[in-house]
């Protein structure tokens, strides 16, 4: 088993101290509401603009819109399996693998680090819109919501299959996937809010 972080305690129900100082401390934690509030109010205000201020068509915003949030979760999976899983072959390796995602791999149960702090959140949501202008223009305002709400949705289920029990239904998948993910296999099931690109790469748990 791939070594992910410092420790391989998998029932570890603690929460590990990521710095000395007590106020960076604390903004290292959030609750997972406050992300998926702001991702959904941006989107939300994004797709309002977009509507107001161009001409796209009806069937042409949708596209985009599914077209951001598909690409949303190939970017999950890419930065889950060769970001956050990357070989910590050098100390500053170590270093930042630990703390992207190390730490949650020790302390799964941790409920306050299933999301990045609330002021990186927002500069990845305004670093995106201005990649996404500087790629697609106006196209963007519609773009840009469907990636959104993908990235919150991802840390829905993300928080939700760490927090509840499995349902008796066909979600049921997503956490038995990143239960073997956690405590069995770290080298499969990358994909947390889809398995789609598990499928395509060939990532799936072995039955």
């Amino acid at each position: 088993m791939k070594k992910i972080g410092r420790l391989e305690r998998p029932d570890n129900n603690g929460s590990a101290r990521m710095f000395a100082n007590p106020v960076l401390e604390k903004i290292s934690r959030t609750h997972i509401s406050v992300p998926i509030a702001m991702f959904l109010g941006l989107g939300t205000y994004s797709l309002y603009w977009g509507i107001a201020t161009t001409t796209i068509s009806f069937l042409g915003a949708i596209a985009l819109l599914v077209g951001g949030f598909l690409t949303f979760t190939f970017v999950e999976y890419i930065m889950h399996r060769y970001l956050y899983h990357m070989e910590p072959d050098s100390k500053f390796k170590d270093k930042v693998q630990y703390s992207m995602h190390g730490v949650h791999h020790d302390y799964p149960k941790d409920k306050d680090r299933l999301a990045m702090p609330p002021f990186i959140s927002a500069m990845y949501a305004v670093i995106l819109y201005f990649v996404f202008d500087f790629i697609m223009g106006e196209y963007a305002f519609y773009f840009l919501p469907g990636f959104l709400v993908g990235y919150a949705g991802y840390l829905g289920v993300h928080y939700i299959v760490h927090a509840f029990q499995p349902p008796k239904n066909f979600l049921k998948v997503l956490w038995v996937n990143h239960a073997i993910h956690h405590y069995k296999d770290p080298d499969v099931a990358f994909g947390v809010s889809t398995p789609i690109w598990d499928y395509v790469f060939g990532t799936m748990p072995k039955k």
